[in-house]
C-alpha cells in the first residue's frame, strides 16, 4: 500500500469527509500526515480520559509509587506479570487477599488503569455499592440491564468483598454476575477474608461454594500481608505534628 493510500485510509477511519472530498488536491501537501497524527493522538487521549471517567477509578496511587517494601508478604513478580494483562486476554480472574490497608485496592486500580491504557474496557466498584444497587432494583428488566452493565467490561474490579455481611439475595446476585463473566471476561476481586471464611460474608447462602469455585478457577490468587499502610501514614503524620509542636514550644521558651 502506498503512503498516499495509507493516509487516505487513516483519514477515512477518522471520518474526515471534508478532507477526503478534496483528496486529489492534496497529493503534495506535506501537512496532511501531521494533521492526521494530531487528530489520532487527540482522539486517543480523549477516548482514554472518557473511558477512565466511565470506569470510576477515581484518584489512586500509581504503581511506580507503590511501596513494595512495606508489606511483609507480597509477590511482586506475580503482580508485575499481571500488569502485562495476559490474564485479560485469557479471560482469567485475579483475587487479592489481605488485611486492611496493605494496598489491595491500589493494585487492583492499577490493573484496571493498565487495561484501559491498552484499549480494554474496565469498571471499578465496591462490593457493597454494586450488590446494594442490584438488590434495590424492583423490576426484572432493570436488573437485567444493570447486570449487563457489570458483565460487559473486559475487566471488572469488585473491591472490598468481606468488609460487610450480605443476604442470600446478595450472594445469588454475585454468583449470577460471576457466572456470566466466567470464561468470557476477567474479574478482579479484593478481599480481607480467606475463602474459608466467605460463609461468614454470605451466611446461609447455598451458592458460596459454587461462587468461590467459579471465581478461583484459572485465577491468579495473590496473598498480601502486613500492617496497614494507612495506619503507618497516620502515625508518621502524628509524629511530624508532635515534632512541629515541640519545636514551636522551644522557640517560645528561648
Amino acid at each position: 500500500m502506498s503512503t498516499t493510500e495509507s493516509l487516505q485510509d487513516r483519514a477515512n477511519a477518522l471520518r474526515l469527509y471534508g478532507l477526503l472530498a478534496h483528496w486529489t488536491e492534496l497529493t503534495d501537501a506535506h501537512w496532511v500526515e501531521p494533521l492526521l497524527q494530531w487528530e489520532e493522538d487527540e482522539r486517543a487521549r480523549r477516548s482514554l480520559e472518557r473511558r477512565i471517567r466511565d470506569a470510576h477509578l477515581g484518584n489512586f496511587k500509581p504503581l511506580c509509587d507503590f511501596d513494595w517494601a512495606w508489606p511483609t508478604r507480597c509477590d511482586r513478580l506475580a503482580l508485575e506479570e499481571l500488569m502485562s494483562l495476559e490474564f485479560v486476554r485469557d479471560h482469567a480472574n485475579v483475587v487479592l487477599i489481605g488485611p486492611n490497608g496493605v494496598g489491595k485496592s491500589t493494585l487492583a486500580l492499577n490493573l484496571a488503569y493498565q487495561a484501559l491504557v491498552n484499549g480494554h474496557t474496565a469498571l471499578f466498584t465496591t462490593a457493597g455499592q454494586m450488590l446494594g444497587e442490584l438488590a434495590s432494583l424492583d423490576s426484572d428488566s432493570a436488573l437485567r440491564r444493570r447486570l449487563h452493565r457489570y458483565a460487559s467490561p473486559a475487566i471488572l474490579v469488585i473491591d472490598e468483598v468481606g468488609y460487610l455481611s450480605y443476604s442470600n439475595r446478595h450472594a445469588d446476585l454475585l454468583f449470577e454476575l460471576v457466572s456470566r463473566r466466567y470464561g468470557v471476561a476477567s474479574t478482579v476481586v479484593t478481599t480481607n477474608k480467606p475463602f474459608s471464611e466467605w460463609s461468614e460474608v454470605f451466611p446461609n447462602a447455598a451458592c458460596v461454594v459454587s461462587l468461590v469455585d467459579r471465581l478461583v478457577h484459572r485465577a491468579e490468587v495473590v496473598a498480601i500481608e502486613g500492617e496497614s499502610y494507612r495506619v503507618k501514614e497516620a502515625r508518621e503524620r502524628a509524629e511530624q505534628r508532635a515534632k512541629k509542636r515541640n519545636a514551636t514550644r522551644q522557640e517560645r521558651k528561648s
